[in-house]
């Protein structure tokens, strides 16, 4: 009988044979064969969704960080801007306060100055109008300090010469 007319024993186990190895490779192998590709299927299309996934969270932490970035870098301008402005402040206060010593300081000094300067006064006119009655008592041979018009005299004097000093201040102004 030939390969196109098998004999009916030949046959049967030769069927038997095929329903088993069929059946092992269809219970058992496919099912594990799927599986494996299934997992790879996964693997390979799941990943792309998790890896676009992680890429979105990715770029949404970055927006977040820049915009807190940007947030921060913008306060640290206004901190930067209101210490100036601080700093400007105090430094026209202190200006300010030392100015308005300076003006006390040159003030108590004006009226100190102008005290010394009517005390020497005081002092030298005694003193020229105790040279003076000296030497009219050495030319008139005898002492005037006993007289009592030597002070109106020597006040008279004073007072002239404080009048021609003013008149002078005046037109040396205008």
């Amino acid at each position: 009988m030939g390969p196109l007319q098998p004999h009916l024993a030949d046959f049967v186990v030769g069927l038997v044979c095929f329903f088993a190895i069929f059946a092992v490779l269809g219970g058992i192998l496919l099912p594990r064969i799927e599986k494996t590709l299934a997992a790879r299927e996964d693997a390979i299309g799941g990943g792309t969704e998790r890896a676009d996934a992680a890429r979105a969270e990715a770029l949404a932490t970055y927006e977040q960080y820049q915009a807190e970035l940007n947030a921060a870098r913008h306060e640290a301008a206004q901190i930067r801007q209101a210490a100036a402005e601080e700093g400007a402040a105090r430094i026209a206060a202190v200006r300010a306060e030392g100015q308005r010593q300076r003006e006390q300081l040159v003030a108590a000094a004006k009226v100190q100055l102008e005290a010394d300067r009517v005390m020497a006064e005081a002092e030298l006119r005694e003193d020229v109008i105790a040279v003076a009655t000296e030497l009219a008592g050495r030319i008139v041979g005898e002492p005037l300090g006993d007289v009592p018009r030597v002070r109106d005299i020597a006040d008279e004097f004073f007072a002239e010469l404080d009048a021609k000093a003013l008149d002078t201040r005046v037109t040396a102004k205008a």
